[in-house]
């Protein structure tokens, strides 16, 4: 990220602005526009979301006046109040994609068809899209990332998220010549496999989010989310299914993340994991092949080696964003995507309960399902279904216990929505 803050600072003092269209103004959304308004050469010029009155508090809550806000019901009302200087509100996320002034999209739903419908409409429109979005990205990023390039513009994860801040570590190691053994993120509370709306959403409520959303972290989906799109950016791999979740100090990593014969917890190098106790950090765990570099390390207070920990004590989500947004613009380049190739890693399906025959699922979030990772290979030889697949169409053809992984066998999945129909395709082109 370095040097954007001048290359913002000239394209403001030039007259230039870079709009923004950003759909979904939850609690996320709404940080992201406040946060946009406080910036040179960025404007969020439209907000949707279905919650019409969300998008309008988005503005009001950046202290723009009511007075400059237009609620828009067709493009060509967005596109006339844009061209005088106004800011849009709408309910339609087809205007973010298609309107003439905007330069890049920002998808902040969480919702993975939702997610690969903007993307794609993005890319077809020609402009960047930044996904808030890895519960579409861990299903379908490589192939979005491939068209995105076809079409010659940016599709990318965002700093500020976890998965973006470790990249931000791991490019800054690999390419100081360090060895990465290790990345990861923290937790800041243990995983219950229970978790569902009803039992979080006196708690929800309190903090201003979703059930379904902090449903997504208790379950911990969402961190298996997150670790399945660092492994895909990085080639890293889970050492187990789920990870170890160790509970750990900061200072204690260097010892955790080194192979079981060397007194650690790994079967092997190279891979993703979270950690207990260290949140709402990211790490990477790196290492020297030369002495003198650990000499130096070890002058420098990193610890006694051989593995060395660096740590990042912050993410901070969506008000990160607009800096992938001016990178994606000014410069051409992405914050995190998927390697080329095939995935690395995979969110598969697990039952949060007995399932019977005849019942139907609810997807990421929810009372019947959550995520884990686990390698692409094995997940592919097990025929385990990636929970960004299961929504609430989906249907069990038979009986599954609590705890037991999904198969592609045991559902009928809805195979009209747009992410099932990119997915066949990614695995038909990329494999």
């Amino acid at each position: 990220m370095l040097g954007l803050n001048t290359k913002l600072a000239k394209l403001e003092e030039e007259g230039k602005t870079i709009r923004v269209g950003l759909v979904g103004a939850g609690q996320m959304g709404k940080g992201m526009v406040s946060q946009m308004k406080l910036m040179k050469g960025m404007t969020p010029s439209l907000v949707v979301d279905i919650n019409l009155d969300n998008a309008v508090e988005s503005f009001v809550l950046a202290g723009i006046s009511k007075e400059d806000i237009v609620v828009a019901k067709t493009l060509e009302e967005v596109n006339v109040a844009m061209e005088q200087g106004k800011y849009v509100a709408a309910q339609d996320s087809e205007f973010a994609v298609k309107a003439n002034l905007i330069d890049s999209v920002v998808d902040a739903t969480g919702v993975p068809d939702i997610g690969a419908k903007l993307a794609i409409d993005s890319i077809f429109n020609k402009k960047h899209i930044v996904m808030l979005n890895v519960e579409s990205d861990v299903v379908v990023g490589p192939i979005l990332n491939k068209m995105a390039r076809n079409a010659g513009v940016v599709y990318t994860g965002t700093a500020g998220d976890e998965p973006g801040a470790v990249k931000e570590l791991y490019d800054f190691a690999d390419a100081a010549g360090f060895d990465v053994l290790a990345i990861g993120k923290g937790k800041n509370n243990p995983v219950n496999l229970e978790s569902t709306p009803d039992s979080v959403r006196e708690q929800a409520l309190k903090s201003g989010v979703s059930p379904k959303m902090l449903t997504s972290f208790k379950d911990g989906t969402k961190t298996m989310v997150e670790m399945t799109c660092m492994a895909n950016a990085t080639g890293y791999i889970p050492d187990v299914r789920g990870g170890h979740a160790p509970v750990a100090k900061v200072s204690e990593l260097p010892q955790v993340f080194r192979l079981k014969s060397e007194g650690g917890i790994l079967n092997q190098y190279k891979i993703v994991e979270y950690v207990n106790g260290i949140a709402p950090g990211v790490f990477i765990i790196v290492t020297s092949k030369l002495p003198q570099v650990h000499h130096e390390m070890q002058y420098l207070s990193m610890g006694e080696g051989p593995n060395y920990v660096l740590y990042r004590p912050y993410h901070l989500t969506s008000l990160e964003t607009p800096l992938t947004v001016a990178k994606a613009v000014l410069d051409n380049e992405p914050t995190i995507i998927p390697m080329d190739g095939k995935p690395t890693a995979e969110t598969i399906t697990i039952a949060k309960k007995d399932l019977k025959a005849g019942e139907k699922l609810d997807g990421i979030g929810g009372f019947t399902v959550y995520g884990s990772i686990e390698t692409y290979e094995i997940s592919r030889k097990e025929n385990l279904v990636p929970l960004g697949l299961i929504n609430k169409n989906t249907v069990m053809k038979i009986d599954a216990k609590k705890g037991q992984p999904i198969t592609y066998d045991m559902v009928e999945l809805d195979k009209t929505t747009l992410i099932y129909k990119l997915r066949e395709l990614q695995e038909h082109v990329i494999g």
